[in-house]
């Protein structure tokens, strides 16, 4: 996930988002809330709203009015997530404690995966909105703000994923998921790095072809903001259908394709997972739990 928060500032600055929010903003407060420690996912939930206007500015350069309408959609839109979204986050997060004390087929794997991924774009619709009514305000200047932002996140996924040679790519990968694992496991052993290792080696998910995507989402997302410029009342249609090729892409062959990688994703998992110790299992659940007191917390807090 990028989350470059370079604050730019065109005039006085402020400003309009567009669909970002939808893909980006909402890993910002979902994935850090669900993947930070305890109390690093309440700071970072908290200060999400202003994480996101930065995000939004960066990409965007807002003017002063532009501004003053992006904060105030986001202050409803979190407000909104934490009374609605955040009970339904730690009913899951109860369910995943139970599933981590035993062992897991991928297709459990996958079923959540989907009920999450579900959730995520219930409310990336709820964004669709107040995009709508912002978005025919964005000028051309902006515009091309945001296309050289999207060459910028072009050359980092580059630099991470596509440089070096076959194993230096595989290396980068495996310090990653391993990182993520060790959140909940603790420290991984040799055996299950090298698991790990062999997973991410036989991964259909290829580079090349999600920077080609990546691309294409992001020409989609300027041939739609071009078109709302041109026609304001088609705002709203025009971002609906633009998250419906985000989800479901047009390029032949790319939904199998990611389809696959998630079922291997869920494998993958599966078989870390089951690779564990009782020990390991142990650390999986009270992480689980910790995160569960958060989102209860931040549930609260009105």
């Amino acid at each position: 996930m990028n989350t470059s928060f370079a604050y730019t500032r065109r005039g006085q600055g402020g400003g309009a988002g567009t669909r970002r929010i939808i893909a980006r903003a909402l890993l910002v407060l979902a994935l850090a809330a669900v993947l930070a420690a305890c109390t690093a996912a309440r700071f970072a939930y908290n200060q999400a709203p202003q994480f996101s206007y930065w995000w939004l500015d960066s990409h965007f350069d807002f003017d002063d009015t532009q501004s003053e309408q992006v904060r105030g959609d986001i202050e409803t839109f979190f407000a909104w997530h934490r009374r609605e979204e955040l009970p339904a986050v730690a009913g899951l997060l109860r369910q995943w404690q139970a599933m981590a004390a035993r062992d897991l087929t991928a297709a459990e794997v996958c079923a959540q995966f989907d009920t999450v991924r579900a959730r995520l774009t219930l409310t990336g619709e709820r964004l669709i909105d107040p995009f709508a009514r912002l978005a025919p305000r964005l000028d051309s200047a902006q515009l091309e703000h945001l296309q050289r932002r999207q060459a910028r996140s072009n050359e980092e996924f580059e630099r991470d994923f596509l440089r070096g040679s076959p194993e230096q790519r595989l290396q980068r990968r495996l310090d990653q998921a391993v990182s993520r694992s060790e959140m909940f496991y603790g420290s991984l052993s040799e055996a299950q790095r090298g698991l790990v290792r062999r997973w991410l080696a036989e991964s259909p998910w290829d580079a090349q072809r999600t920077q080609a995507e990546r691309q294409r989402r992001q020409a989609d997302l300027l041939q739609t903001l071009r078109r709302i410029q041109a026609e304001p009342a088609q705002a709203r249609p025009a971002l609906q259908a633009h998250l419906q090729r985000l989800q479901h892409s047009p390029t032949p062959g790319y939904q199998a394709h990611s389809d696959a990688g998630v079922r291997h994703g869920c494998a993958q998992f599966a078989a870390l997972h089951n690779s564990t110790t009782p020990e390991q299992r142990q650390r999986a659940v009270r992480e689980l739990q910790s995160y569960e007191r958060d989102m209860e917390v931040l549930s609260a807090q009105r």
